[in-house]
């Protein structure tokens, strides 16, 4: 068996470049995926400088033709599709009466919609190989989140999703699962004003922070053939909050 191949979307920073490069580091060949062509192509070449191996491919998720372009590349040029981590998303926070339209029409399509078609695009080779891994990047806010009712909807829809094709594809052999990540230290939420951050801290159960490469090894011990035998399950890595918050 040749190398196995990865593809992860979002990767260009954050949660998704750990991602990439924990699954390189396991010896997976990575295909790199992000709207931002420059981000994504820094990252691939961040991990080739290492001696991993990686492939960039800048597009919109949303974009069919480009996906089955980009399947179409991968598969002949390395001849299968072994995992998919389905980790692209964005945020576009407020509350409900202030969300508009276009902001939960953009919020479900990216994270909701766009995991769909790249798992409509990768599922037929995996299908034909009778084995594939699909991790799909949810959040602990699926379980609902103050101000998010766009993202915790999306969220929640991938969980709907996951369960779904876990119960579908079971019987080729292909593993779906979901990792639920609560607060993480990346860009986005460095940006975040100190007492914002103080408050989501003191509510943190663990009073910490996560980091991306706990969110990474998480995702590749599902894609791992430890994991064989477990599908359609949320792994929630967020230090212990969707047990419950602690008093502000």
């Amino acid at each position: 068996m040749g190398t196995e191949v990865a593809i992860v979307t979002g990767a260009g920073q954050g949660i998704g470049a750990a991602i990439a490069r924990e699954l390189a580091q396991g010896g997976y060949h990575v295909a790199l995926i992000d709207v931002n062509a420059d981000a994504v192509k820094h990252a691939a070449e961040a991990l080739k400088r290492d001696g991993l191996k990686a492939q960039a491919f800048s597009g919109d998720i949303l974009d069919a033709a480009f996906l089955q372009k980009m399947t179409g590349d991968i598969l002949s040029g390395r001849g299968r599709i072994d995992v998919l981590v389905n980790n692209a998303g964005i945020i576009r926070d407020n509350f409900l009466l202030n969300i508009s339209e276009a902001e939960w029409d953009a919020v479900l399509d990216v994270n909701l919609k766009g995991a769909f078609l790249c798992c409509k695009s990768v599922v037929p080779a995996m299908k034909e190989q009778k084995r594939g891994r699909i991790v799909n990047i949810a959040s602990r806010s699926w379980l609902g989140n103050i101000g998010q009712a766009n993202y915790s909807a999306s969220k929640g829809g991938l969980v709907s999703l996951t369960r779904t094709l876990a119960l579908e594809l079971a019987r080729d052999q292909i593993n779906v699962n979901a990792v639920a990540p609560g607060l993480i230290d990346t860009p986005m939420t460095q940006k975040l004003p100190d007492k914002a951050k103080e408050r989501l801290l003191r509510m943190q159960p663990t009073g910490q922070m996560g980091t991306v490469e706990d969110i990474a090894a998480a995702v590749a011990f599902l894609a791992s053939e430890r994991a064989r035998f477990i599908t359609g399950q949320v792994l929630h890595v967020d230090g212990g909050k969707s047990c419950g918050l602690l008093s502000l």
